[in-house]
């Protein structure tokens, strides 16, 4: 599997490039800024975008989205609570820097849904809590959390639409029901693994309050 992280914008969002190293058939995550760049990776790696998957709506993981979708035509899925947010951002996130009006979304995603790209095949988890349509990606050993789960923290539960308890339920019956050595790229932040998480999180052991 082809993998490569880019920190972009000015919330060091985190968006993954993935792809399949036989096919070249390739997948964006989160393209939170800066098109352009992501788009020179791309390059770089041989990709054939064919679908551009957004964890959730919040502007720092789709800032880029109007540029890439542009660049390569693919399909934009999004889970079927937070597609209607691409067209009209909550309040809450006005304090954020301006982007370009997104594209809206082409492929409703439900939890239970498989995501292909070549040979790779990735589970949609629905983990509501950080916002109601928010998605893990989980494949090949590995997992995407976007905002709900982070190296030793977890997404912000405090906007508009949030739920901390609705988020650390999704934490506990979707991700810590994983194997210990299950990789997380999360959207924010450094790597981690669910079993580092389960151990040491101070929000899923309790020792956070």
């Amino acid at each position: 599997m082809i993998l490569r992280k880019m920190e972009l914008g000015d919330f060091g969002a985190n968006c993954y490039l993935v792809g399949d190293e036989d096919t070249k058939e390739g997948m964006i995550i989160d393209p939170g800024a800066d098109g352009g760049s992501i788009m020179k990776q791309v390059k770089v790696l041989g990709l054939n975008i064919k679908i551009i998957v957004l964890t959730h709506s919040h502007i720092d993981h789709v800032g880029g989205l109007a540029d890439v979708k542009k660049a390569t035509g693919a399909v934009i899925a999004i889970h079927e609570n937070e597609a209607p947010f691409l067209l009209k951002q909550p309040r809450l996130m006005e304090f954020m820097p301006p982007t370009p009006p997104s594209p809206p979304a082409d492929r409703l995603l439900k939890d239970g849904d498989v995501i292909t790209v070549g040979k790779l095949k990735f589970k949609v988890l629905h983990t509501p809590g950080h916002t109601s349509g928010g998605i893990c990606l989980l494949g090949d050993g590995i997992v995407f959390t976007g905002d709900t789960l982070f190296n030793y923290s977890i997404g912000r539960a405090d906007f508009p639409g949030s739920d901390y308890d609705q988020e650390m339920n999704s934490i506990r019956s979707k991700l810590m029901t994983l194997p210990d050595e299950t990789k997380v790229y999360p959207g924010h932040g450094p790597a981690t693994t669910i079993g580092a998480e389960r151990k040491g999180n101070p929000f899923i052991n309790g020792t956070a309050f």
